[in-house]
């Protein structure tokens, strides 16, 4: 069995699978039919999101009356720092299995615990034993527990990383961390060096207190539209599209970005990701105009796209004009952020749809819904 989105808003992925499903293959991510390919007599459930907020929001409070120190990872799992509640409730294995357990009797679910020194190894062992369960990783003698494990159970190591580490022959978490830390790096930059680090258990971020947030270091909206895009007048409308729910979200956190990406989604489903600095903006044209560019230079127009995203990064904040004195005065610009200004207290007023984009009405690129929306910290 698995829970799947729906077919006919192109959003056919698998979103969660049983056991049986898991032992067939099926994966989390892939295509419907690939997962029905690997298991015939799957069947396919529709997910129901509000039951899904209810439940997270049940456990959260459960978990509140352990510690303060919460982290959501997702709608439907958490990591908790419980070093200061061991007084209270015992140990980190105990305070697990009372939780489990309550949960299991309180709400009517059962979950799956992982307890470690760090968030990457807690995270890995809520994974390796399901259904109800708690599996502890200790500090002394984690390489016996895990490193015979596949690099890909371990966390930020997706399906394209892990395919890139077994050309270089990294099977497992154990070759992972046995291979050269300045190679790694050398290979994958940053991220070659972060994994090494994590495979070798010095992951040392903390948990952050229930409820805190960091400043917002980027902004973006991917979709999936109706049908694939096809030509120049199709992105214009999309990358357009996006872009208006990219700056008005930078206006509202009072940001302006230097930095636009687009990622590309084309009908493969093999995705890549380009971008450019620019001058400091939070008008939605000129984003769209930055990544229309990028689109061009970067992709074959003839060719269909299956999902885009417009990104914005390297954001500022507060008063911008002297960071942008080095930048040609442009009064065009200033107006366009004050058309923007204008346009936000009006759908904050009147609602999100009193004013869009006269192209979108009737439009039959027009999304169903969208794929993704993001912030990071």
């Amino acid at each position: 069995m698995a829970v799947c989105g729906s077919k006919a808003d192109r959003h056919g992925i698998v979103l969660a699978k049983n056991d049986l499903a898991k032992k067939y293959g099926v994966k989390t991510g892939e295509a419907i039919w690939q997962a029905q390919a690997k298991c015939g007599n799957l069947v396919i459930a529709a997910p129901h999101y509000d039951l899904y907020e209810e439940f997270s929001a049940r456990m959260s409070k459960i978990f509140y009356q352990y510690t303060d120190l919460i982290e959501p990872y997702g709608i439907d799992e958490s990591w908790l720092d419980v070093t200061a509640s061991q007084k209270l409730f015992g140990d980190g294995e105990t305070i697990a299995n009372l939780i489990r357990e309550r949960i299991k009797r309180e709400i009517g679910i059962t979950v799956s615990v992982g307890v470690s020194f760090n968030k990457v190894f807690a995270k890995l062992g809520s994974d390796i034993k399901k259904p109800d369960a708690v599996t502890v990783i200790p500090r002394e003698g984690f390489k016996q527990k895990i490193y015979g494990l596949p690099a890909e159970d371990m966390l930020y190591v997706g399906r394209r990383m892990s395919k890139a580490l077994e050309r270089l022959s990294i099977y497992t978490i154990g070759d992972l961390a046995n291979s050269d830390r300045n190679y790694m790096i050398k290979r994958f930059g940053k991220c070659g060096g972060m994994l090494w680090d994590y495979a070798n258990g010095y992951d040392c971020s903390p948990v952050t207190p229930y409820g805190y947030s960091e400043p917002i270091k980027s902004v973006s909206n991917g979709m999936t539209f109706k049908r694939n895009l096809h030509g120049e007048d199709d992105v214009a409308f999309a990358t357009h599209y996006l872009a208006d729910m990219v700056a008005t979200r930078l206006r509202k956190y009072g940001a302006q970005c230097r930095c636009v990406s687009v990622v590309i989604r084309d009908t493969n489903l093999e995705s890549f990701v380009r971008q450019t600095t620019v001058a400091p903006t939070d008008v939605y044209n000129e984003i769209a105009h930055y990544a229309i560019d990028l689109i061009k230079a970067n992709y074959d127009l003839s060719k269909d796209i299956y999902s885009l995203t417009v990104g914005t990064s390297q954001l500022l904040y507060g008063d911008t004009d002297d960071q942008c004195e080095f930048f040609e005065f442009n009064p065009r610009h200033d107006k366009l952020r004050a058309l923007g200004k204008t346009l936000d207290k009006l759908r904050q007023k009147y609602g999100a749809s009193s004013v869009v984009m006269a192209h979108a009405i009737n439009n039959e690129v027009k999304p169903f819904q969208q794929l993704h929306r993001k912030i990071t910290g």
